[in-house]
């Protein structure tokens, strides 16, 4: 199998407080593979790594070059596209000007995200503060979009949305996966988590303790590493 994203024995922490111990998963290009666990498991922590945010060690290769290598931004060079835990939108900016900002060459554009989530294209003109928090949410994904990346880095995609927001939101990152998009996506919905992704590594206290194709994920062990 081709793995555009390999992980293998990650440790990472904060300052002197190690939070990853063992972290291992494989994704291919193309596919969508959730990374799930409870709350505090070190999902983040595993995305930060991959975004050079923090420190860490083991194996971490993306497309065959190594990230420890390099710094966060030549990582996002390479292809990786964050839409993180909190949207974090630029709230002083409008909404084309917070996709302006982020626009690489690809067939991401402003018209692209716009069709994707005709909201935002029907808010151009308003400042990302005035929105409300499902649009700051498709807001941040095509902000991230507008990278043209190959690897859609997905944290906490849904959280806090009202249920209508959170099936449009679902709807669109099942039309990316149908467009070939390479996703790696944390959520709690297991349901619709279950409809979408290929794959999926769950953590408990910072390692790796199941992975697998999402299908060969049963109740049972759900229930006993998500609590679901």
């Amino acid at each position: 199998m081709s793995r555009l994203l390999h992980i293998e024995g990650l440790q990472a922490g904060y300052g002197a407080v190690p939070v990853l111990f063992d972290v291992s998963l494989d994704l291919a290009p193309g596919q969508v593979l959730a990374l799930m666990g409870r709350n505090g498991m070190g999902k983040s922590t595993t995305i930060k790594s991959i975004c050079r945010m923090i420190p860490s060690q083991g194996t971490l290769r993306f497309d065959g070059r190594d990230l420890h290598a390099l710094p966060s931004h030549r990582a996002a060079r390479l292809g990786l596209g964050l839409v993180p835990e909190g949207r974090r939108c630029f709230a002083s900016l409008t909404v084309l000007e917070n996709l302006a900002a982020a626009a690489r060459p690809g067939p991401w554009s402003r018209a692209a995200v716009g069709r994707l989530f005709p909201r935002l294209a029907e808010r151009g003109t308003q400042l990302a503060a005035s929105l409300s928090g499902g649009e700051q949410q498709m807001l941040a994904i095509g902000r991230a979009l507008m990278t043209n990346p190959r690897l859609l880095i997905l944290d906490e995609a849904t959280e806090g949305l009202a249920p209508l927001v959170r099936a449009e939101i679902w709807d669109a990152i099942a039309e990316l996966k149908e467009a070939g998009q390479s996703i790696l996506i944390v959520d709690k919905s297991l349901r619709d988590l279950r409809k979408l992704a290929d794959s999926a590594v769950i953590l408990e206290r910072g390692r790796s303790v199941w992975s697998g194709p999402m299908r060969g994920l049963d109740d049972d062990t759900a229930h006993r590493l998500l609590g679901v």
